[in-house]
């Protein structure tokens, strides 16, 4: 099966009082199921499942966009593996929304929803999301995961399911302080850093990737240290796929 993420950097699809920013992003995750009414499976497990935040999703996804909105509650209901499972791997789409990615990622292997991910990879379902809803398809990411317990607004690295073999930073344009942290965390990360600003995305199909993008300001961004040197190289974003290890592979430094 052709595997498929759509790993976005951040945005906003309609909360009251805000944009809607993300819509070509969102019109290609529906495209990438070649269907045209995609049943989406929305997890709203880092928001601690917050149900206005699930209405937003549908009223987008649903009503503008004519996706079939579910919802998978691991906190509200008491679902068993076999229901879980059975809900992630009937879906077209799977969507995850943003919030506390530590918090996720830990409910999600204590419920085998990791598992179940995995397998929904290996079938060819699409894979999607934004904030903590794109952290979690990488290997590693920079989250405010303490913000929402401690307060604290130092990030943290945060360990994805490792679908994509490299870190990753949403909101880098948004949030000041992620290119900072950023920074600090790659001098212990022999990984490549795939940083997105808001309003961008890694669509990854099988080995090829390309970026996308639903602003046309917004850009994104490879960041490595190598040889006690900090680098960071704008990533173009091109209608064509190109081999994804381009972008994992740390540049060479030129000789002046």
């Amino acid at each position: 099966m052709i595997k498929k993420i759509i790993a976005i950097g951040g945005g906003e699809i309609g909360r009251p009082g805000f944009p809607v920013e993300t819509t070509l992003i969102d019109r290609e995750i529906i495209r990438q199921t070649h269907k045209k009414h995609p049943k989406l499976l929305f997890i709203p497990t880092a928001s601690s499942e917050s149900e206005s935040y699930a209405n937003v999703v549908t009223k987008h996804f649903g009503n503008r966009l004519g996706c079939r909105v579910s919802v998978l509650w691991l906190l509200k209901k008491r679902l068993t593996h076999k229901e879980i499972t059975n809900k992630v791997m009937s879906s077209d789409i799977i969507y995850v929304g943003g919030g506390n990615t530590l918090k996720m990622m830990n409910i999600w292997r204590r419920l085998g929803v990791d598992k179940c991910l995995k397998n929904a990879y290996e079938k060819g379902i699409v894979l999607s999301g934004l904030s903590a809803g794109s952290i979690c398809w990488f290997r590693y990411g920079n989250s405010d995961s303490r913000l929402f317990t401690s307060g604290s607004k130092k990030l943290i690295r945060v360990t994805g399911l490792g679908l994509i073999n490299a870190f990753h930073c949403p909101h880098y344009d948004v949030e000041v302080r992620r290119q900072a942290d950023l920074k600090r965390m790659m001098r212990k990360t022999p990984l490549m850093a795939i940083a997105l600003e808001n309003c961008t995305a890694l669509e990854v199909i099988d080995n090829r990737y390309r970026i996308i993008k639903s602003k046309p300001t917004a850009r994104a961004f490879k960041v490595y240290w190598k040889g006690g040197r900090y680098f960071q190289y704008e990533i173009p974003c091109k209608k064509e796929f190109e081999a994804l290890g381009t972008i994992l592979r740390k540049n060479p430094i030129q000789k002046h």
